[in-house]
């Protein structure tokens, strides 16, 4: 079967570790990750017209093979930035405000993804922390005729509750992980005694198609209307994690590959559960060769077809 192209809109900007950059962003490590496995990818994301941040994100997408079509560049507003503080409890994020993917032109975007025919689009919700890029990227989402894919990636905001729930009303499907689904479940009355019946809540509140669960060790949940539990798997562990770093994002990468490519899901979602493990052993979200994909590449196209 075809794969049919992705859309995949949000930020893009610069993690700062203790020992050096890399290019990040959760829609930024979704979109190259399923670029190198071999999918047609258009990212919709702004960045400074001329610094160095800028620079590495150009870089970076090319090596992963991602055209930069999508990328608009802004001459008054500098390259996203955040601060990664680790700990041996995990990481934190520092956010630079106002950076340039606060600032998403609407029309260029509308452009760039009308010039693909996609299948899917995928959207998070930090990119919608500011009025421009928050218009520009709905109006996007609104119109778009097929499935589209919510990864909620809840960072502290005045109107957090608020863009969760507008986000959500947008979806088809969404995936979380096990924080923010309490979270969720805390917010809108949604109060459970399990996991299942949070997911339930939550997916008839916002009428969702699926709702995709991440719980680190503890692997993941595939839940269908209902919180009814359709698929989950064990978690896979790395014995040699340096952080973790887009792990979130590699799952959700993989799955919207096979997805696009029409894979068998189930094999698609413990794909991705092994993936995930996989980012865990290297420095940031993606490891700084892209050949070393080339393995995951090849397993994705190597499942068989969806039913």
């Amino acid at each position: 079967m075809p794969a049919c192209p992705v859309a995949v809109l949000g930020e893009a900007l610069v993690d700062e570790f203790h020992d050096g950059a890399v290019a990040g962003g959760a829609p930024f490590n979704v979109a190259r990750s399923v670029a190198a496995l071999g999918v047609e990818t258009t990212f919709v994301s702004r960045i400074g017209a001329s610094d160095a941040n800028g620079r590495l994100v150009l870089e970076s997408a090319g090596r992963y093979g991602l055209s930069d079509s999508g990328i608009q560049r802004d001459a008054q507003h500098a390259t996203g930035r955040v601060s990664v503080v680790e700990s041996g409890a995990g990481h934190r994020f520092v956010i630079d405000d106002d950076a340039a993917w606060d600032h998403l032109d609407a029309d260029a975007a509308r452009q760039a993804v009308d010039a693909r025919d996609a299948g899917w689009v995928y959207f998070g919700s930090l990119a919608q922390r500011q009025a421009a890029s928050r218009a520009a990227l709905r109006a996007v989402v609104k119109r778009f005729s097929g499935p589209r894919l919510l990864d909620l990636n809840l960072r502290p905001h005045p109107d957090a509750r608020l863009l969760a729930a507008e986000s959500l009303l947008l979806a088809d499907w969404v995936k979380l992980n096990d924080e923010e689904l309490a979270q969720l479940a805390g917010w809108f009355d949604a109060s459970a005694p399990n996991d299942a019946g949070r997911a339930a809540a939550v997916m008839a509140r916002f009428d969702l198609q699926r709702l995709v669960l991440t719980c680190g060790a503890s692997g993941w949940r595939f839940y269908g209307p209902g919180g009814v539990l359709l698929l989950h798997g064990a978690g896979v562990i790395q014995p040699r994690r340096v952080d973790t770093v887009g792990a979130g994002d590699a799952f959700t990468a993989m799955l919207l590959a096979g997805l696009a490519l029409q894979r068998d899901l189930p094999a698609t979602l413990s794909l991705a559960n092994r993936y995930a493990s996989f980012i865990c052993g290297v420095r940031g979200p993606l490891p700084a060769d892209p050949l070393a994909l080339q393995p995951w590449r090849t397993a994705l196209h190597a499942l068989p077809p969806s039913a």
